[in-house]
């Protein structure tokens, strides 16, 4: 038999091939929009977790405090926050150049800055309101893809840009009626987008979530987290499980690295097969 000190000697090379099999990303260059809260703010952290050391996520965001917080609870060597309202092209221009000063490329970019804005009947829609969430999440999805494919393309970088849309992409009566529209119309710029920038090598995603407990979800239904996520569970196809902003991230996760190698202008739906039953008719329940 084997003494104890021959498997403790393999210890240490145990370990060094995990931490290769954690890492999935390698030395990549990332931005996530919207990353001081939420989904994004789990997406950094996984990123950098999956990521070789030198790996660099830029957190840009309007929460100027929060974005500081998560950089210094990451760490100022594997991340950077910049102020950056999406609806302001020329910030989102100036974020792309910042990270390519700083970290010398980018090879992902992640789209997830988003709103909600208030549920309203169609008859008493707020125009307004209107403007101001199709500026954010679609206007501000595009300014990220314009930028970020120009800087891949100029580099010859065979990056990926993911957009966060949601469930809401494709079903209505989920969400409020300038959400669901400005999600219609991004998911539909993903695939738009994912046809020219095939050729350069560049692929184009989106994540859809359903039901994530969220403070902007949180504030429009004004119900705490646990309360949304009991809400969200109940009606929910797949049991046993609550969807958490590590499931959105994982997802990201995926179509940034290069297990999606051949994935582009696909709808990565995380809804736990919600999107795709039909919760009014009983045969099996």
């Amino acid at each position: 038999m084997l003494k104890s000190s021959c498997f403790r000697s393999y210890i240490p090379y145990t370990k060094h091939f995990l931490h290769l099999f954690l890492i999935r990303l390698g030395a990549k260059v990332t931005i996530i929009t919207g990353a001081a809260s939420g989904i994004s703010e789990a997406a950094a952290r996984l990123f950098v977790k999956n990521g070789a050391r030198v790996v660099s996520v830029v957190i840009a965001d309007v929460q100027d405090k929060l974005g500081h917080d998560v950089v210094s609870s990451i760490g100022e060597n594997h991340s950077s926050y910049r102020h950056c309202d999406v609806t302001d092209e020329n910030q989102v221009k100036e974020t792309i150049d910042f990270t390519l000063s700083k970290y010398g490329g980018l090879d992902i970019m992640f789209s997830n800055a988003g709103f909600l804005g208030q549920i309203m009947s169609i008859m008493d829609m707020d125009m307004g309101e209107l403007d101001t969430i199709m500026a954010i999440n679609l206007r501000g999805a595009a300014s990220t893809m314009k930028h970020a494919s120009r800087a891949m393309v100029e580099r010859g970088v065979r990056g990926s840009i993911i957009c966060t849309t949601s469930v809401s992409d494709s079903l209505g009566g989920l969400a409020p009626h300038s959400y669901t529209a400005s999600k219609h119309a991004l998911l539909g710029l993903v695939r738009s987008a994912s046809s020219e920038l095939g050729k350069h090598g560049i692929r184009v995603n989106c994540v859809s979530p359903y039901g994530v407990a969220t403070s902007l979800a949180c504030g429009l239904t004004g119900v705490s987290s646990d309360e949304m996520e009991a809400m969200t569970s109940a009606v929910s196809n797949l049991k046993g499980i609550i969807l958490k902003p590590r499931h959105i991230a994982e997802a990201a996760i995926f179509l940034a690295s290069d297990e999606s190698a051949l994935v582009s202008g696909h709808n990565l739906v995380v809804d736990g097969g919600f999107s795709v039953v039909n919760h009014s008719f009983p045969l099996f329940r």
